[in-house]
């Protein structure tokens, strides 16, 4: 079982829209896939729900209830932890304990940036992460790659000792596949593959981690 935590300091980054289709990619490729969600306001639990009855069902666990561990089943295969907007080190350290890689997402604006390297510096300081036993990957999120704020954005980030390892566009579409429980990875037209390949590179080092 794979667990990947999904965490940022800063709301409004596209957090709950990574963790469901990562949780969404595990389940279409035939994996046993746990979306725990952490974040009171349950967004997490209500697209699984919505899914529920779709091909390639994701189990949703609250994460804000004590004991949330024993509500995994044993044969899960991937688990993906949406924690709480706003959340800092102190409030990660149960779900880091259990954690095999990190990813932290990031929007384009000055604002964004700021906030989260003051969130990254912090988290390095976690003993799991500091030893390297939890690698901890940057994922720049709602990117329109045709502007210079974008590109800036991603250039600064590039600069950074923790790795880049997706850089994902906006789009209005995640917004419409969240609200029917969908995902990016249950669609295969030509314009949704072309968002498809902008997961790949984060795919991979989630692969490699651990």
């Amino acid at each position: 079982m794979k667990t990947v935590l999904v965490a940022s300091s800063k709301g409004g980054v596209g957090k709950t829209t990574l963790a469901t289709n990562l949780a969404a990619h595990a389940a279409v490729h035939g994996k046993n896939a746990v979306l725990i969600d952490a974040d009171p306001q349950h967004s997490g639990m209500r697209w699984a729900e919505r899914r529920a009855h779709f091909d390639h069902a994701v189990l949703p666990v609250d994460g804000t209830r004590k004991q949330w561990t024993k509500r995994i089943p044993e044969d899960t295969q991937r688990v993906v932890v949406d924690t709480p907007a706003g959340s800092h080190r102190d409030l990660l350290d149960e779900f880091l304990e259990t954690a095999d890689a990190v990813v932290v997402p990031i929007g384009p604006s000055a604002l964004d940036i700021e906030a989260t390297v003051h969130f990254l510096n912090d988290l390095a300081g976690h003993p799991q992460i500091k030893k390297g036993k939890v690698p901890v990957g940057v994922v720049a999120n709602r990117l329109r790659p045709w502007t210079n704020a974008s590109q800036q954005a991603v250039e600064v980030m590039q600069g950074w000792s923790i790795p880049v390892v997706g850089q994902l566009r906006d789009s209005q579409g995640y917004v419409m596949m969240a609200g029917l429980g969908r995902s990016l990875f249950d669609y295969n037209s030509a314009q949704i593959r072309e968002h498809q390949a902008d997961w790949a590179p984060l795919l991979q080092w989630l692969n490699r981690a651990r």
